[in-house]
């Protein structure tokens, strides 16, 4: 059996904001991604001020929140995923935000 494997270029991101409900990035190629702010549980429960302090990290091949210490790649928002942080860590997560 023969397999062809394709390589695809991941294009990078060029902008990003954050509503209540979703985080939006706008690629370099010209196409916007819009994932639903529920799939990140830390931006989801972040305050609007820590929502619209992002950075962009690998030249724009994904996303930094220092304040919530969340980080989301352009190639994972592509195939759709979600954060892929434990319960366990993001409850542990929760208690040090309630304790500020």
């Amino acid at each position: 059996m023969i397999i062809s494997q394709t390589e695809i270029a991941i294009p990078n991101a060029q902008h990003v904001s954050v509503s209540e409900e979703a985080l939006t990035v706008d690629l370099e190629d010209g196409r916007t991604l819009s994932a639903p702010l529920g799939w990140y549980p830390r931006l989801a429960h972040a305050k609007p001020e820590e929502r619209s302090r992002w950075r962009m990290i690998g030249q724009g091949t994904g996303i930094h929140w220092d304040d919530i210490d969340e980080d989301i790649s352009i190639e994972g928002l592509l195939l759709g995923k979600r954060s892929g942080e434990s319960q366990t860590s993001f409850q542990r997560w929760l208690l040090t935000r309630e304790g500020r």
